[in-house]
């Protein structure tokens, strides 16, 4: 089974425990929690299931906020939130018992109708017990579905009196807001997931935060352009200022952690304020780190739209074959940590020997991810431990397989280990190098791996050519390229024409 890359390097994720905890401490997440505790049946909402305005000063009271203009903007977010999320259900007014006349009863929250105000009866939901009662699995879809209700708000049109956008049948006029909302959701995906990717890179930054800035850039700048253009940068100017809103809006479930642009700056700055260069300025811009729910939930969102985005444990369950195809192309502490899993799940006590049968069988093949198959067979059965000896002697005199056992058996200090034919050794050298090609390495690494395999058997070139390994002529094409031995490289480009004749006659 040949090797895919992914398109994402693998991340690592909290526990779902962990992470369960972590929803349920998310700030939001947490005040719909109480909001929809404190709702009774006679708690009054307006005919789209908003708490009613009267309400509002209390609700945030509850919530513990100032009963004030934005104690109220903050309660009835976290309220839409709980409608949003099932842990309050609201009956349609059209459908509800009480009319607009009607008596409300019961209920922290209760309160009179205003007159000719429709109501609709409130009742709690059923995912509020399953946050307290629930699986961590249960707590994190709750969760997702309210990080999906925060991300349209966060895509969201800002405007100043809604009013006049709307038609006369109720309607929208998106036109003359002069807003796309794809094209809103496409920009917010694409700075998640490239902040995704500097986070999961073993090149990036890790989990440290990210200025904005260059999370910006990252959207707006061209990868091939060198000094950017002042239309380049009031681009990424206008892009912070949009991540900014919209990172405002994502902190408070849980998504990110944000330290938000410092608003001083745009005084100082004037209308056209470009991205600064010093560094402790840069912090003024605003700085932005995905917090490990925050992984958890932009992953959750690839892989519903598509995109391989793997996570280390996902082959703990699979065969030896979808564990070595699957690791083919990760970075090589997630190549540990992936097998390591794998092996505490197939490997324990007396299934070593079984687990490392099924990892050799796995790894034969002619195919061109066999050799990197091999390798990484080779670091699983070095993690395996002294109980995969009777799998590994089993493949000695395999003509694939026979070079990697003695090499680890040597390794293990094991007796009676035979000497490997000439043949062998040739084999098992073109393997390696074809192996590491592959693996696209380190080229100063490879170059000291050429070097040493080629200088450790006199005549190298003169022999290497006649081993029936599917990737001879490759192996000694890229051994020409990158031997630093004038001669030694002219004799192994000369062998690769060999080769390929060879093969061809």
């Amino acid at each position: 089974m040949s090797a895919e890359r992914p398109s994402l390097p693998p991340v690592r994720l909290h526990s779902e425990a962990e992470l369960a905890r972590d929803a349920l401490a998310a700030p939001l997440l947490a005040r719909a929690v109480r909001l929809a505790r404190w709702a009774g049946p006679g708690t009054r909402v307006g005919a789209g299931g908003e708490l009613a305005e009267d309400q509002l000063p209390a609700a945030a009271e509850h919530l513990g906020l100032d009963a004030d203009e934005d104690g109220a903007a903050y309660a009835s977010e976290a309220w839409r939130l709980a409608v949003d999320t099932g842990l309050v259900d609201v009956e349609d007014p059209a459908d509800s018992e009480h009319g607009a006349d009607g008596e409300a009863e019961g209920g922290e929250g209760a309160g009179g109708p205003e007159e000719g105000e429709a109501e609709g009866a409130v009742a709690v939901g059923e995912n509020l017990a399953l946050l307290t009662g629930g699986s961590p699995q249960d707590v994190l879809a709750i969760w997702l579905d309210a990080l999906e209700a925060v991300y349209a708000d966060a895509t969201a049109p800002a405007f100043d009196d809604f009013a006049d956008l709307v038609n006369e049948d109720g309607s929208v006029d998106f036109d003359a807001l002069d807003w796309d909302p794809e094209a809103e959701a496409e920009f917010l995906d694409g700075v998640l997931g490239n902040l995704y990717l500097l986070t999961v890179s073993e090149a990036g930054p890790g989990r440290g935060p990210l200025p904005l800035p260059a999370l910006a850039a990252s959207m707006i700048v061209p990868d091939d352009m060198g000094e950017p253009t002042d239309d380049v940068l009031e681009q990424v100017s206008e892009a912070m200022m949009r991540l900014d809103d919209q990172f405002r809006v994502l902190e408070p479930i849980g998504i990110v952690e944000y330290r938000p642009l410092d608003e001083a700056l745009l005084t100082e700055e004037g209308e056209d304020g470009a991205a600064p260069a010093d560094e402790e300025d840069v912090t003024r811009y605003g700085l932005v780190k995905l917090t490990p729910l925050g992984l958890y939930g932009v992953r959750a969102r690839m892989l519903e739209a598509g995109v391989d985005a793997p996570a280390i444990g996902d082959l703990a369950e699979k065969g030896a074959d979808e564990l070595l195809a699957g690791i083919g192309y990760y970075p090589e502490a997630a190549v540990r940590a992936e097998t390591e899993l794998w092996l505490a799940r197939h490997g324990g006590g007396a299934g070593a020997v079984t687990a490392a049968r099924e990892l050799l069988s796995a790894s034969r093949g002619a195919d061109a991810g066999a050799p990197l198959r091999r390798l990484h067979c080779q670091q699983a059965l070095a993690l395996a431990g002294p109980e995969a000896e009777p799998a590994v002697r089993a493949v000695l005199d395999d003509p694939e397989l026979g070079g990697l056992a003695r090499v680890w058996l040597a390794e293990r200090g094991a007796a009676d280990v035979p000497a490997p034919p000439e043949s062998m050794i040739f084999w098992l050298a073109v393997d390696t190098i074809a192996a590491q090609l592959d693996a696209d390495g380190d080229l100063g690494e490879l170059q000291e791996l050429v070097e040493g395999l080629s200088g450790q058997h006199s005549g190298f070139f003169d022999e290497v050519w006649r081993v029936d390994h599917p990737g001879t002529a490759e192996v000694l094409e890229a051994m020409g390229r990158l031997h630093g031995d004038k001669k030694a490289a002219k004799e192994a480009r000369k062998a690769a024409f060999k080769a390929r004749s060879r093969r061809s006659g």
